[in-house]
């Protein structure tokens, strides 16, 4: 499974692409950041965060895309360049049909540390680690998006399962209630 990872962010919007299954080793196909200048109108910066995101989706054929769930955080002007650049990376994969899968910060952090509460210099390290690389991916936002990638990889097989026996149960319908077992029993 090949997935693009996006660490969404108006400044900088990190983007990696893994490939590879869980349960084997997984290659690093690409990593890096796009970028906008701070100082730009948001609206010619949420444009060049969809070119750059396009970029990578056509040069990468990413059959899913993992992008970080946007978490409430003190600086409201954050969060709503972080969801803006989330919303078009979703935009943008959705456009092609590819599925689209939202990971919290602790579930990628989890996934690929152990822990929940990693720093991002743990998640850098473990990155690099399970992508055997010579160093970790500057800046913190493109080992992010790696680290997304992967735990999507990871994840995937058991969240697929999950949602087939969830379909399974819902096309078989209302069943009646199970008998007590109490009911029916002669002493």
């Amino acid at each position: 499974m090949r997935v693009l990872g996006v660490d969404p962010g108006l400044t900088r919007c990190g983007v990696g692409v893994v490939e590879g299954v869980a349960g084997r080793p997984l290659t690093m196909v690409g990593v890096g950041v796009v970028r906008t200048p701070a100082d730009a109108d948001l609206g010619h910066r949420l444009v060049a965060v969809e070119q750059g995101i396009e970029r990578w989706l056509d040069e990468h054929r990413p059959e899913r895309v993992a992008v970080e769930r946007v978490f409430s955080q003190h600086n409201v002007r954050t969060v709503m360049g972080t969801a803006q650049a989330s919303a078009v990376a979703i935009l943008c994969a959705s456009r092609r049909g590819i599925p689209v899968a939202l990971h919290t910060p602790s579930e990628v952090k989890a996934a690929v540390t152990g822990s929940g509460r990693a720093d991002k210099a743990q998640v850098g390290a473990m990155v690099t680690r399970l992508l055997r690389l010579a160093a970790p991916p500057k800046p913190a936002d493109a080992a992010d998006a790696l680290a997304l990638a992967i735990c999507h990889i990871w994840r995937a097989p058991a969240q697929n399962r999950l949602q087939q026996a969830v379909a399974d149960h819902a096309s078989r319908g209302p069943r009646p209630p199970a008998p007590h077992p109490s009911k029916g029993r002669t002493a």
